[in-house]
């Protein structure tokens, strides 16, 4: 089975981000798997094992993407391509990756191929459809089981606090939601192991595209840090008269009465 694995490098939301003259500051910031991507690299893992096949995990990015290439080949991936735009494009957006990656696949002869349901810098959700899309096969969002049987896969996916289950066949491509798998730890043997495996760099020249072909079309116009929560208040005294301060404080300070 051929299976592919979407993965991107994101800023760790967990450390300190600071926002400088309208974008996120790169300076001293540490950077991780998207999260929802570990789940999509360990399912695929998984399907691996199962039915045998190769996984190879690709990612957009810059030379500074290698190491969480390397990662995802110590988890267990096969295989890395680094689809190197830093010299080619200033930025991006939705259409700027799905529309690579569709270059990209156009010739892989994809069994399965496996994203994060959004990635927690931008969180669209919009990469996987949109490459489905292009490509032409089918796709099933927010996926929490996946059970494949030869060319036939029964997908159970999250649909607001309760489940959905649908039969496809493949090709296909699914995201990940929590709640799909526990994502394993890069073991020893695994780290020593990727040093070892093959990554492939390829840039848009490549894959045959212009930067005219996967301008963005959309524009960030500025990044902000959410304004400081104000500390709370504590209404005391009788319940009648906490009633009527409260409802005087939503009418006059938070203004949503």
């Amino acid at each position: 089975m051929n299976i592919f694995v979407m993965m991107k490098r994101t800023f760790d939301t967990e450390e300190k981000i600071t926002v400088q003259n309208g974008q996120i500051s790169e300076d001293g910031a540490e950077f991780i798997i998207n999260p929802y991507d570990e789940y999509a690299i360990e399912e695929a893992i998984q399907v691996r094992d199962a039915n045998d096949g190769e996984v190879t995990v690709v990612t957009i990015g810059g030379e500074e993407s290698e190491k969480e290439l390397r990662t995802a080949l110590a988890m267990g991936c096969d295989k890395a391509v680094l689809i190197n735009i830093e010299d080619d494009l200033d930025e991006g957006d939705q259409y700027t990756t799905s529309r690579i990656l569709a270059e990209f696949f156009k010739d892989k002869n994809a069994d399965l191929i496996i994203g994060g349901n959004v990635a927690i810098d931008g969180g669209s959700g919009q990469v996987g459809p949109r490459l489905a899309e292009l490509l032409n096969i089918s796709y099933v969002t927010t996926i929490t089981k996946l059970e494949i049987d030869g060319d036939k896969a029964t997908v159970t996916r999250d649909v607001e606090g309760d489940s959905e289950v649908i039969e496809t066949t493949l090709p296909l491509l699914v995201t990940a939601q929590q709640g799909l798998n526990e994502p394993r730890y890069p073991s020893l043997p695994g780290i020593m192991k990727a040093k070892k495996k093959p990554l492939d760099e390829l840039e848009l020249d490549d894959l045959d595209l212009e930067e005219d072909d996967v301008e963005p079309k959309t524009k960030t116009i500025e990044i902000y840090l959410p304004p400081k929560k104000e500390a709370g208040k504590v209404l005391a005294g009788e319940l009648e008269d906490q009633v009527k301060e409260l409802v005087t404080l939503l009418r006059n300070e938070a203004k949503v009465v």
